[in-house]
């Protein structure tokens, strides 16, 4: 087979307008519920399922201001910062399967600030003029509440609480940096181990 590398795929929230994209979730966030294998005994009734997060959404000032070791030196609110977090969450989006939303604020935003974007795997957002960030990743929680579990990322404890209070999920931008420096080291390390072995077969 040769050298793997990472097949993306595209995903959109159509400005959200609600091409909602269920997606497995593989277990690799943390703080979320996972889902235990189904049963094939009859669960009682009424029963509801336990459902998979469907999209995580990210305040991305938020996280910017949280990684500081991302785009050391630029501004929070540059472009040179947004362009490595939209990278570095298309490299995670594609690792762990579950579709992302990158939610910047549009009120105020630098001239250089560009229109909304849609890389492979991940969909980036700019709130228009009298909306924000917050006030999208609200509205979209509670539009995905019949696919399942949205999980928002944020540092606005206010932010959170509504998210929870809606039946979705939310984490620190800490919690969530920690997360994507293990997800991407394991996909890292598997790479190397595959491409180790698919090399040594070929000296054969």
């Amino acid at each position: 087979y040769g050298p793997i590398y990472l097949k993306s795929q595209r995903t959109h929230l159509a400005a959200l307008g609600m091409f909602v994209f269920v997606n497995r979730h593989n277990g690799n966030l943390p703080n979320c519920r996972r889902l235990e294998k189904p049963s094939t005994a009859l669960p009682p009734f009424p029963h509801t399922p336990p459902m998979a997060v469907v999209r995580i959404l990210v305040d991305g000032y938020s996280l910017l201001h949280a990684w500081r070791d991302l785009a050391p030196g630029a501004p929070r609110h540059s472009a040179r910062a947004r362009e490595a977090l939209i990278r570095v969450l298309t490299q995670y989006a594609d690792s762990v399967g579950t579709p992302v939303t990158l939610f910047f604020d549009g009120a105020g935003a630098p001239k250089d600030a560009p229109k909304n974007i849609s890389p492979d795997s991940l969909e980036v957002v700019f709130s228009r003029d009298s909306k924000t960030a917050d006030d999208l990743i609200e509205r979209t929680a509670y539009r995905l509440k019949p696919y399942g579990e949205a999980l928002a990322v944020t540092n606005d404890f206010a932010e959170r609480d509504t998210v929870i209070s809606m039946g979705g999920l939310a984490q620190s931008c800490e919690e969530f940096i920690s997360d994507i420096d293990r997800v991407l080291k394991e996909r890292d390390d598997f790479v190397k181990v595959y491409n180790r072995r698919e090399a040594n077969r070929y000296k054969r």
